[in-house]
């Protein structure tokens, strides 16, 4: 069973409190003939990283279980360590290049912390802090990373990985080495990680997003170990990118799609093409609110201005995508494969990281972000933030049994902060291809691609069947089924049926790694709060089946709209409407207008469908469904199986229930047109009719109209539906608001000037160059 040093985590610190402060450091550092004049602030600062480590020592029922749990893990890492000439554990083989580096520093952080952590099993103990010393002593001196050391395999294991375990286990007995010690520790760091700004294996590239967060850390951090005062302020300086002019910083907003870093629509993309909002995104904000607590009140501390834009950051970007404390699919890129990154996971880290934040900040902006927090915090009774029973998966940021991010979290909690409410929510983020769709029942985001966004990400080993994850997949969000995507969904599921895909039976496509498609329409416009269409002209892989495809978002449901369904290469097409993960021997009555389905079953000619507890669909032509209730199997070394995060061998079984609407082989402008109406019961499904009406299901344009006749359409190319029509691609909202009759229009392929939209015989020519896909609106 791997343990925690399995993980090769490519972040600062999740949220954390205060240790005691550090009175012989200051000594430390100065202490040696061979030491520079000590910086000021230095000693702070060490304190302040100690303190993101092993916490305050603030007592509670809660810390004293995590407790419990890091003493079971640090003590099994440190009791099967030998401290000798050979490896510090027997599975993780020394060596130059080795891929279980990162594994013996996160082992032995595992050992340090628990050291230092007041009330831990092997708190204070010299025969620990010995071997802990011997440990590093080893890894040094045998050149396993050490300024000897090369550069072999990937970059980030020398540059950023490792350099943060290091750090961590540094900063916990730092009073316990003296000046030269530090130093010599650290060469490697200074060697691999000197300049902030750039790769050192290939200084032509700049840092940028989450990288260059984590490289300001190592800076600041290692600056402050040393005393130098230059290396910490080059860190602080590194987060805005002062050496390049600001070009690189990670708090800068671009205006235009795709592109690493933050965007002006509230996007937030990593390696150029990759939405990362639920992995990289977050490192980069725990990293700064790190850099925040470690240098507040010393003279490095982190201008106003960007601490104003990243406690910004919080609810543009990032609170849009969480539900009941966890990151939704569509913005977690190939981490959805990693067993030990669950939604839920990477969801507690943001939330130790705006605690973090909250506790820096003030007046309007400090009761947002802890409203924000106590939101998460309450609402995830899936995986408690506060009750964390397995350290040896991944827990949020690398601090095992996240003890300072109870800690801070409870005193956060302890000032009766008012938690925000769900508010409904349409939000479209042109510059990342994604959308979100709140209500104060259920939510969902939708998984799509286009030229500037990748259909998905694998590299590194990881996403292995992620081929269909951004071909149109429907994640929905529903309160009961928090744990839906957490419970082995990504091992078991079948990844050629994801809901609200087109997909052929047969061969997979080859991985790539960031693939894009080759159509550029992918996008659409928000009517209001409660409602917006969603627009994909879908092509395949491999260039054979095309179709387009429309999501229309109500407060009760999503219609469903296909078109033009054409493929050439003999396989079977199918569109999935539902594949619901019932969990390990699950249950739920299914009924076709009333009748129970067993467990195949083709339903022809039906009208609508219920699942208990999950909610109805409604069937809006006369398609062929096929329902299938099915129990799967896998691992989740099937989908990961990276050096430093694959997953185990342990099988999972789960219980399915797909409904899945049959095209046939080589289907020529096939249609599809269903509702799915989360959370509804059998009477609200059935009386759901009156809710809409399907205006038209072509390739060329796709629409519906609500019940108080606000139309939501679609258009592929120059057309017309009803009272309205356009000059060329469009998604169109058209209805009645208090102020008289409002239009509202975006260009999902990002390409045009100008779109002319006519409605009764008036045309508006609406500017939509450089608007990235964001909607404009028209008075009429």
């Amino acid at each position: 069973m791997p343990g925690f040093g399995n993980f090769d985590r490519r972040t600062a610190l999740r949220g954390g409190a205060a240790a005691a402060a550090s009175v012989a450091l200051t000594s430390a550092l100065a202490g040696t003939s061979s030491a520079q004049p000590v910086a000021p602030g230095s000693s702070s600062i060490v304190t302040g990283y100690r303190e993101l480590q092993t916490g305050i020592n603030r007592p509670s029922a809660e810390r004293t279980a995590a407790l419990a749990n890091l003493d079971r893990v640090a003590k099994a890492y440190h009791d099967s360590m030998t401290v000798g000439d050979g490896p510090l554990w027997r599975d993780l083989p020394l060596g130059p290049g080795s891929d279980f580096t990162t594994s013996m520093y996160a082992r032995l952080r595992a050992i340090a912390v628990n050291w230092g952590t007041p009330g831990g099993a092997l708190a204070g103990d010299p025969a620990v802090l010995a071997r802990i010393k011997g440990a590093l002593e080893l890894l040094y001196s045998s050149d396993q990373y050490s300024e000897k050391t090369a550069e072999i395999g990937n970059w980030y294991t020398y540059e950023i990985g490792i350099p943060l375990y290091l750090l961590h286990i540094l900063a916990t007995v730092a009073d316990e080495l003296t000046q030269d010690e530090l130093a010599k520790y650290l060469k490697p760091v200074l060697k691999f990680s000197g300049n902030p700004n750039l790769r050192t294996n290939n200084p032509s590239v700049v840092e940028t997003g989450a990288n260059r967060a984590d490289k300001s850390t190592i800076s600041l951090v290692s600056g402050a170990m040393l005393g130098d005062a230059e290396r910490i302020k080059r860190g602080v300086a590194a987060f805005t990118d002062v050496e390049g002019g600001g070009a690189a910083s990670v708090i800068a907003k671009l205006h235009r799609a795709a592109g690493d870093g933050f965007h002006t629509d509230g996007s937030f993309l990593q390696h150029d093409s990759v939405p990362y909002p639920g992995h990289y995104g977050i490192i980069l904000l725990t990293a700064i609110a790190s850099a925040i607590h470690v240098t507040k009140g010393t003279e490095f501390e982190l201008p106003a201005d960007v601490r104003d834009a990243a406690y910004a950051l919080v609810s543009d970007t990032f609170a849009p995508f969480v539900y009941a404390g966890a990151l939704m699919e569509s913005v977690r890129g190939r981490f959805l494969s990693r067993q030990g990154e669950s939604a839920h996971d990477i969801g507690h880290q943001l939330t130790g990281a705006v605690v973090l934040l909250a506790r820096s900040a003030s007046g309007k902006r400090k009761e947002e972000l802890g409203g924000l927090a106590a939101k998460w915090i309450t609402e995830d009774t899936f995986a408690p933030y506060l009750k964390i029973p397995d350290p040896e998966r991944f827990a949020p940021g690398p601090d095992l049994v996240g003890i300072p991010g109870i800690e801070f979290a409870q005193e956060l909690l302890a000032t009766k902060v008012r938690a925000t409410p769900t508010v409904a929510t349409h939000r479209v983020f042109g510059q990342q291809d994604r959308m979100v769709h709140i209500t104060e029942g259920w939510s969902a985001s939708l998984g799509v691609a286009s030229t500037r966004i990748s259909r998905y990400e694998s590299i590194n080993s990881m996403n292995l069947h992620g081929w269909y994850v951004g071909d149109g997949s429907l994640y929905l969000f529903l309160p009961k089924a928090k744990g839906h995507f957490t419970d082995a969904y990504w091992p078991t599921v079948d990844p050629q049926l994801l809901p609200g895909t087109t997909t052929k039976s047969g061969p997979t496509p080859k991985l790539e790694s960031v693939p894009l498609t080759g159509k550029d329409h992918c996008g659409g416009v928000r009517w209001d709060a409660r409602h917006g269409a969603h627009a994909l002209d879908f092509v395949s892989q491999d260039g054979t089946l095309t179709a387009k495809k429309s999501w229309f978002f109500t407060l009760s449901g999503v219609v469903c709209l296909g078109a033009g369904i054409t493929d050439s290469s003999g396989e079977r097409i199918r569109t999935t409407i539902e594949n619901r993960n019932l969990g390990e021997n699950g249950t739920g009555v299914l009924l076709a207008d009333g009748h129970l389905v067993g467990g195949s079953e083709s339903l022809r000619r039906r009208r609508w469908l219920h699942l208990e507890r999950v909610g109805g669909y409604v069937l809006l032509d006369d398609a062929e469904v096929t329902a299938l209730r099915e129990d799967r199997t896998g691992t989740w070394r099937d989908i990961d199986k990276g050096a430093n995060t694959k997953g185990t061998t342990v099988p999972y079984t789960r219980r399915y229930q797909k409904l899945v609407i049959e095209h046939g082989a080589k289907p020529s402008n096939a249609t599809y047109a269903y509702a799915v109406l989360p959370t509804a019961s059998v009477l609200q499904t059935i009386a759901s009719a009156w809710s809409w009406r399907v205006r038209s299901n072509t390739a060329t344009v796709q629409a519906v109209r609500l019940w108080d006749a606000t139309l939501l359409a679609n258009f592929f190319a120059a057309g017309s539906v009803d009272e309205v029509s356009v000059s060329g691609p469009a998604s169109v909202a058209l209805g009645r608001t208090g102020n008289g009759w409002r239009l509202a229009v975006s260009d999902p392929t990002q390409r045009q000037e100008v779109v002319r939209v006519t409605v009764r015989r008036k045309t508006f020519e609406v500017p939509v160059k450089d608007t990235f896909g964001a909607t404009q609106t028209v008075r009429i």
